[in-house]
């Protein structure tokens, strides 16, 4: 079973940039409908016990999507997307995540724009992602459409935005560059970021080991 995982912070901790009601309707009712759909789907099966990366994995099925794929990769989608934000949030990153994005954008205003104009041109409900491409060991901007995620395509996410309607139309309505910009500026949380590049080098150099 899977439980509603509640964002890291109060439901108005990001106002005035995110409202309180956006929080209510888009984690109270759209993140809780999907577990609460999820819950339903893999009650009685083998997917009943497993992890909700698992959940994913298996009902990825290697693009052959099976049915619980979209409810699980959602609400996963979203606790990443709660956790990619802050209080506070917005600024620049440093570290190892300055000098990456410098080596692999060009500068850190080369980023902004790139998933900027990734979220903008988006067509229709989806994700706009900055990754970590294990292949060619660099930093990428990532689309996917409705519930697809980087956990599938064999990328390490280190931020999201979500890009459906309900993120979005209740504060900025039509606006989403206003809200694209909003995010970047003023809550976006590098700090996440950062840790999760750490994760993705431990996990990576781990896969190293256990392959030789």
């Amino acid at each position: 079973m899977i439980d509603l995982k509640p964002p890291p912070y109060a439901l108005d901790a990001l106002e005035p940039h995110m409202s309180k009601e956006t929080l209510e309707y888009h984690w109270g009712k759209h993140h809780r409908g999907y577990v609460n759909n999820l819950n339903k789907q893999i009650e009685g099966t083998e997917l009943h016990e497993k992890s909700l990366e698992s959940i994913i994995l298996a009902s990825y099925n290697k693009g052959d999507i099976l049915p619980a794929f979209n409810n699980a990769a959602q609400v996963w989608n979203h606790e990443f997307f709660w956790e990619s934000m802050k209080p506070g949030g917005g600024g620049k990153p440093s570290g190892e995540l300055l000098e990456l994005i410098i080596r692999d954008f060009g500068s850190f205003e080369a980023l902004i724009q790139e998933f900027k104009l990734g979220a903008a041109t988006h067509f229709g409900s989806g994700w706009t992602w900055l990754v970590y491409d294990i292949e060619h060991k660099k930093l990428a901007v990532l689309k996917t459409s409705n519930a697809i995620n980087p956990l599938v395509l064999d990328y390490y996410p280190l931020l999201t935005l979500d890009v459906w309607e309900h993120a979005y139309y209740l504060d900025f309505k039509n606006l989403r560059p206003d809200y694209i910009a909003t995010f970047l500026d003023k809550l976006v949380s590098w700090d996440a970021a950062s840790s999760r590049l750490d994760a993705a080098k431990v996990s990576i150099e781990g896969k190293k080991d256990g392959g030789n």
